[in-house]
């Protein structure tokens, strides 16, 4: 368990306090990220997100880009509330280089925090970042989320990624990638299908992402 603001430790509820703990961000949802991933490891996720009465959607790229595979998936939350974020990794062959790369998906309910952190934002949510990178532009990038047009706009991310924000089904959607020409993905339609709703038999499944590691 770590906490999805700073990937720091957490302490889990005690006598003192009902609520997981982290001594840098104060009260948090611990964040969750399987050390492996298969078939099982995503359908027991998304069995976990589809038994919420709010269930969160599981965000990844389908088709995958040639090359590419699953390499994460993680949750924010506990057995006693509805999980408050998802986050699925990808990754593949860098589109402007012969390196890997790696794409990291994040939906998240507002306050997570999840997704600035692997974006390298301050603070738990874009807010003044996002109202930047909008300032009356045009979006930056387009997705269909579900089969629905969803616009992003890039934000000034931490070093070595791009990052991109936007919102889908009334909830934050993070597109993060390292390295950063790895945004160049977005600059094609990319077509995300929720895994809570479907999960493609035909998915491919890769070593675990670095980027969800603590060290991220």
């Amino acid at each position: 368990m770590q906490c999805p603001r700073c990937f720091g430790g957490v302490r889990p509820p005690d006598l003192t306090s009902s609520q997981w703990r982290c001594d840098r961000c104060g009260e948090v949802d611990p964040f969750y990220v399987s050390e492996r991933i298969s078939p099982e490891i995503l359908g027991a996720v998304r069995d976990r997100v589809r038994a919420a009465d709010e269930a969160l959607p599981i965000w990844c790229p389908w088709p995958l880009l040639p090359g590419w595979t699953v390499s994460g998936v993680g949750w924010v939350g506990d057995d006693r509330s509805p999980p408050q974020g998802t986050v699925v990794a990808c990754s593949g062959p860098a589109p402007l280089g012969n390196g890997p790369a790696d794409l990291v998906l994040v939906a998240e309910r507002p306050g997570t925090g999840l997704g600035a952190c692997l974006a390298g934002l301050p603070g738990p949510d874009p807010g003044d970042c996002l109202k930047a990178a909008v300032g009356g532009a045009v979006a930056h990038a387009k997705v269909r989320a579900a089969g629905h047009p969803t616009p992003l706009w890039s934000v000034t991310a931490g070093d070595g990624r791009c990052a991109y924000v936007g919102e889908a089904r009334g909830l934050w959607l993070y597109v993060i990638a390292w390295p950063a020409a790895a945004g160049y993905l977005l600059a094609e339609q990319v077509f995300l299908q929720d895994l809570a709703d479907c999960l493609p038999s035909e998915l491919v499944y890769g070593a675990p992402s670095p980027q969800l590691r603590p060290s991220a």
